[in-house]
C-alpha cells in the first residue's frame, strides 16, 4: 500500500510535492553552499596568513647565550625547516662621494646575512637593481647617498674607523617592520618606523666589520623558517604557533626570546574568520530560515485536502499507526528529493562561482556541511508535513475533516501586543549593542581566546520577527476593515464581480496575510544582504584609495626636496591631474605627529574626501576654512581631546626649518578634526595649507604626489612612472593596494559569500511570491468551477485572480523594501568593524534591487496567469477530476 500511496502522490499531487521539494532544496543548497565557503575562506586565510610572513620566527638571543648551542637546539625542534643566524649592528653613519659632493646620512642598521638568505625567505629582500646578493644597499639609503651599485660607500661605526665597501646592488625590504622589531617587546613600544638607513653584508664581511667596533651594539638572532602542519582555522592554527613559541624560549631557559611574525599575522586572521562566520549567521541564517518557513507555507496551503485524504483514510478503516505511516512516506519523499537537489545545486554552485563543486577544498571540509544540511532538509520536511499531520490525527474528528476550518479570532500574540514588544526590544538591543566602544568581537592581541557578542544579535532577529507580525497586523486589519476600498481597487478588473472579489479576499485574510509576510522577509532579505554587500565593496575601495591616496601616487625619499614644480614631469598620457602633497613631521608638546601641507582648492582634483573623514564641518567647508585662514589646523580627536581644544584655540607646533634644519615653533589654529586622510596613518595626524607650512619653514619640498588617472590605466601608468624615476621614488597604484590593505576577509573575496546570499535571495523572493500564490489557487480550482457555472465569465474570473496577485505583490514588495531598509542599516551599524573605515551612507545597489522585484513579480504573475489558465477550464471536468 505503502508503494501505490507513494506513486498516487507523485502522480496525483505533483505540484504539492515539487513546491514542498523546491523549499527544502533552497534551505539545503543555501546551507550547504554557505557552510562550505565558510570553512574553506577560514583555510584560506590561514594559508593567505603563513604566506604573508617572510620569516616565522625571529629568535633574538640574550646577552651571554651560547648562539652555536642554542641554533643546535632550535634546528631540532619539530616542524623547523631552517634556522640562520643574522647578525644586528648599529653604525653610526654612511657617507658617499657623488658629482663633486659628499654625501652623510645619520645612524643607521648593519645586518650580516648568510649566503642565499634571500632565497630561504623569498619575501624579506627585493631586488632593485644591480645584484642580489653581496652587499646591499637598502633603496631609500641609496637615495639619501644618492649610491648606486658600483659606487664605493663609507661605513662607520662607533668605535671604528669608517669603512670603504663597494655597492653590489640596491634593496627594497617589504617587512622591514617586522625585520627591525623589538622582540619581545608589546605592540605599543615598538618602534613606529623601520631605520631609515640599512646595509646588508656577507657574515664575513659582516664580522670583520664589527670585529673592532666596540660600541656597535651588536646582537644576534635566529631566523626560522617553519614546516609544521596548521590547522585550518585561523584560531585553531594561532594557538598552535603560540604554544610553539612559548615551548621553545621555555627549552632555552629565557636565553631567547622570540618574536612570533606567523603568530601576529594569525592574529589578525583569526579575527577575521570570525566576522565571516558572523557574517555567515547575520546573513546566511535568515535565508535557511525564510526557506524553511517558505516550504512550511507551501506544505499548509494543502493542509485542507490532507486533513480530507486523512478523514477518509480514517473512515474507511485504516488505523493511526499506518495513516501516521502514509505522512511519514510523503514527508521523506519530500525531504529526500529536495535534499538531493538542494545538493545538487549547492554543488553546481561551487562549480560556477568557485571552480570546483567541492569550494576547492578537502572532502573533509565539505562533506560534513552537505550532511548537516541534507540532514536539515530532512527535519524541516518532517515537521512541514508530518508534524501537522499527526496533530490533525490526535485533534481533528472524521467530522470535523468535511468542514473548512474557519479561524476569526485575533491570535494570543496580536491581543497581547508580541510584535509592538519586540521591536521595542530591538530597539534597546541595538542601541546598546551600537553605542560607543561597543567591541562585537574582542580578540586581545597575544591572547588564544576571542570573545563575541553574540547577544547583539538579537536586535536584527527581533527586528525581522517584529516587523514580519507587524506587517501580519497591518495586512489582516485592511483585509478585514477594508472591503470598501477593495471593491474600488478590485473593480477595474473583477467589473461587477468587485465585490464578490473584495469578499473573498476579506473570507481568505489569514491566507493572503501569510502570503503578504512571506514575500516581505523575502524582500526584505534580498534588500539587506544587496545593500550589505554593496556597502562593503564602496568601503574597500575607500579604504584602498585612502591608503595609496589616488589612483597612482609616486612618494619621494626622505630628504629630498623636490619643489612642487616637479608635478610637470609626471604628466604622462593616462594623467588628468597631479596633485603636490607636503608631508612633514611636528612636535605637539612631546608628541610627534605626521604633518600634510595641502592645496585647499585643487586637493580634490586627485583624491576623494568624505564627509565621513572630518568632523566639525564637512569636507568642503573645512577646505575652504583652510583657504580662508592660511594657519588653520585640523587635528585628530585624540589631539582635541588631550589638549582640551575649542574651535579658534592657537595650537604651537615645532616644525623643522628647511634652511637651519633646526625647529621652529609655528603658530596654527584649530578648525577642526581630521579622522582620515589620503596616505595619512590611522592614528594622529595634521592637515594644513601647504603654503602657509612652505613659507613659515622656508621649504615647500613635497612628500609625495597625487595622480589622478580617471580611474582607468593605474597600472600601466605606474608602470612608465616607475621606468622613468627608478630608485628616486616609490611609485605604487590603487590595483596594488587593494591586495595588501584591509583584512583577510577582503583577500578571500567577501563578494563569494554575498554572491551566493544574492542568488539565492532572487530565488527565495520569486519562490516567496509564486509558488504560494499557485498552490492557493490551485486548491481553490472548486470555487472557480462553481463561480464559472454560476455565469462567471472567463475575464471576470482573470480579474478575480489578477487582483489578488497585485495586491499580495505590492503589499509584499512595499513591506519588505521597509522591513530591508531598516535591517540594512541596523545590520551595517552592528557590524561596523566589518568595515575600514566606516560608511558615511549606504550603497544601495538599484540594479539589484529591481531585479529582485522584477523576479519576484514575474513569478506572481506567472503564477496568477496559470490559475487563470485553470480555471478557463470547462467546469463539469474540473467538478468531476475534483
Amino acid at each position: 500500500m505503502n508503494f501505490a500511496w507513494a506513486l498516487g502522490l507523485a502522480r496525483h499531487r505533483t505540484g504539492r510535492l515539487l513546491a514542498a521539494a523546491a523549499g527544502i532544496a533552497m534551505a539545503v543548497a543555501l546551507v550547504a553552499a554557505l557552510g562550505s565557503f565558510l570553512t574553506a575562506s577560514k583555510s584560506t586565510m590561514t594559508e593567505r596568513a603563513v604566506r604573508s610572513v617572510a620569516v616565522d620566527w625571529q629568535v633574538e638571543l640574550q646577552p651571554g647565550a651560547d648562539a652555536h648551542r642554542i641554533t643546535t637546539e632550535i634546528r631540532r625542534t619539530p616542524g623547523i625547516r631552517t634556522a640562520v643566524p643574522v647578525g644586528f649592528a648599529h653604525s653610526s653613519h654612511f657617507t658617499a662621494r657623488a658629482q663633486g659632493t659628499t654625501q652623510t646620512t645619520g645612524p643607521g642598521m648593519v645586518l650580516g646575512l648568510p649566503d642565499h638568505y634571500s632565497r630561504t625567505f623569498p619575501g624579506e629582500i627585493r631586488t632593485l637593481a644591480g645584484a642580489s646578493e653581496g652587499i646591499l644597499l637598502a633603496q631609500q639609503t641609496a637615495s639619501n647617498l644618492h649610491a648606486a651599485p658600483g659606487d664605493t660607500i663609507g661605513v662607520g661605526l662607533p668605535g671604528s674607523p669608517t669603512r670603504q665597501l663597494r655597492v653590489a646592488g640596491v634593496v627594497d625590504l617589504p617587512q622591514a617592520d617586522s625585520l627591525f622589531q623589538k622582540v619581545g617587546a608589546p605592540a605599543q613600544s615598538q618602534p613606529s618606523a623601520p631605520p631609515d638607513n640599512i646595509l646588508l653584508l656577507p657574515p664575513a664581511v659582516f664580522r670583520d666589520l664589527t670585529a673592532h667596533a666596540s660600541g656597535a651594539a651588536e646582537s644576534t638572532q635566529i631566523h626560522i623558517s617553519r614546516d609544521a602542519r596548521l590547522p585550518a582555522d585561523p584560531a585553531s592554527a594561532f594557538g598552535t604557533v603560540t604554544t610553539a613559541a612559548r615551548n621553545l624560549e621555555a627549552r632555552t631557559s629565557g636565553a631567547a626570546l622570540v618574536g612570533d611574525n606567523l603568530g601576529a599575522a594569525l592574529d589578525s586572521a583569526r579575527q577575521d574568520a570570525l566576522y565571516a562566520q558572523l557574517l555567515f549567521l547575520f546573513l546566511g541564517v535568515p535565508g535557511a530560515v525564510l526557506a524553511a518557513t517558505l516550504t512550511a507555507c507551501v506544505a499548509a496551503a494543502g493542509g485542507e485536502r490532507r486533513r480530507q485524504e486523512q478523514g477518509l483514510l480514517r473512515l474507511r478503516g485504516l488505523p493511526p499507526r499506518r495513516i501516521t505511516a502514509l505522512s511519514a512516506l510523503e514527508a521523506a519523499l519530500v525531504g529526500v528529493a529536495g535534499g538531493l537537489i538542494g545538493l545538487a545545486v549547492a554543488a553546481l554552485t561551487g562549480r560556477l562561482a568557485f571552480g570546483s563543486a567541492s569550494f576547492q577544498t578537502r572532502a573533509g571540509v565539505w562533506a560534513p556541511w552537505y550532511a548537516a544540511a541534507f540532514l536539515m532538509g530532512l527535519v524541516v520536511a518532517g515537521a512541514a508535513v508530518l508534524v501537522p499531520a499527526l496533530r490533525d490525527l490526535r485533534t481533528v474528528t472524521v467530522a470535523d475533516t468535511r468542514r473548512t476550518r474557519r479561524r476569526t479570532g485575533a491570535g494570543w500574540w496580536m491581543r497581547c501586543g508580541l510584535d509592538i514588544a519586540l521591536l521595542v526590544g530591538s530597539w534597546l538591543v541595538f542601541r546598546a549593542s551600537a553605542g560607543n566602544k561597543y567591541a562585537l568581537i574582542l580578540a586581545p592581541e597575544g591572547v588564544p581566546s576571542i570573545s563575541v557578542s553574540y547577544w547583539a544579535f538579537l536586535g536584527p532577529a527581533l527586528l525581522w520577527l517584529g516587523s514580519s507580525l507587524l506587517l501580519w497586523r497591518l495586512s489582516l486589519l485592511a483585509l478585514t476593515h477594508g472591503r470598501s476600498a477593495l471593491t474600488r481597487l478590485a473593480r477595474p478588473l473583477a467589473s461587477n464581480l468587485a465585490g464578490t472579489t473584495a469578499a473573498i479576499l476579506s473570507r481568505r485574510r489569514r491566507v493572503l496575510a501569510r502570503s503578504v509576510v512571506l514575500l516581505a522577509l523575502a524582500v526584505s532579505f534580498a534588500v539587506s544582504v544587496g545593500t550589505f554587500n554593496a556597502t562593503y565593496r564602496q568601503q574597500a575601495e575607500v579604504d584602498a584609495r585612502l591608503t595609496n591616496g589616488a589612483d597612482v601616487t609616486v612618494t619621494e625619499p626622505p630628504g629630498a626636496r623636490t619643489a612642487p614644480a616637479a608635478a610637470a614631469s609626471f604628466r604622462i598620457d593616462g594623467v588628468r591631474h597631479v596633485e603636490p602633497l607636503q608631508h612633514r613631521f611636528a612636535y605637539v608638546g612631546s608628541d610627534l605627529q605626521d604633518l600634510y601641507g595641502v592645496r585647499p582648492g585643487t586637493i580634490t582634483s586627485a583624491t576623494s574626501l568624505q564627509d565621513a573623514y572630518f568632523a566639525g564641518g564637512s569636507a568642503r567647508t573645512l577646505m575652504d576654512r583652510l583657504a580662508r585662514r592660511p594657519d588653520a589646523l585640523l587635528v585628530s580627536e585624540e589631539t582635541v581631546h588631550d589638549f582640551q581644544l575649542a574651535p579658534g584655540d592657537t595650537l604651537n607646533l615645532r616644525i623643522q626649518d628647511g634652511r637651519t634644519k633646526a625647529l621652529r615653533t609655528v603658530p596654527f589654529h584649530y578648525a577642526g578634526i581630521a579622522k582620515e586622510f589620503p596616505t595619512a596613518p590611522k592614528d594622529s595626524f595634521f592637515v594644513a595649507n601647504s603654503s602657509y607650512v612652505a613659507r613659515m619653514t622656508g621649504s615647500d619640498a613635497v612628500g609625495a604626489f597625487l595622480i589622478d588617472t580617471g580611474g582607468t590605466h593605474q597600472r600601466q601608468v605606474a608602470a612608465q612612472l616607475r621606468q622613468r624615476l627608478g630608485t628616486r621614488g616609490t611609485v605604487t597604484d590603487i590595483t596594488q593596494t587593494r591586495g595588501t590593505v584591509g583584512t583577510s576577509l577582503t583577500a578571500v573575496d567577501l563578494s563569494g559569500l554575498t554572491g551566493i546570499e544574492l542568488v539565492y535571495a532572487v530565488l527565495l523572493a520569486a519562490g516567496a511570491g509564486g509558488l504560494v500564490l499557485a498552490l492557493g489557487l490551485a486548491e481553490r480550482r472548486r470555487t472557480f468551477a462553481i463561480a464559472s457555472v454560476l455565469g462567471a465569465r472567463p475575464r471576470q474570473l482573470r480579474g478575480m485572480v489578477l487582483t489578488e496577485a497585485l495586491l499580495t505583490a505590492a503589499a509584499g514588495l512595499c513591506g519588505g523594501a521597509l522591513i530591508g531598509w531598516a535591517l540594512s542599516h541596523m545590520l551595517i551599524k552592528v557590524l561596523t568593524g566589518v568595515f575600514d573605515p566606516p560608511p558615511a551612507s549606504l550603497a544601495v545597489p538599484g540594479t539589484y534591487l529591481a531585479l529582485t522585484g522584477l523576479a519576484a513579480l514575474t513569478a506572481i504573475l506567472g503564477a496568477a496567469l496559470n490559475g487563470v489558465r485553470r480555471a478557463a477550464r470547462p467546469a463539469v471536468e474540473e467538478l468531476r477530476d475534483l
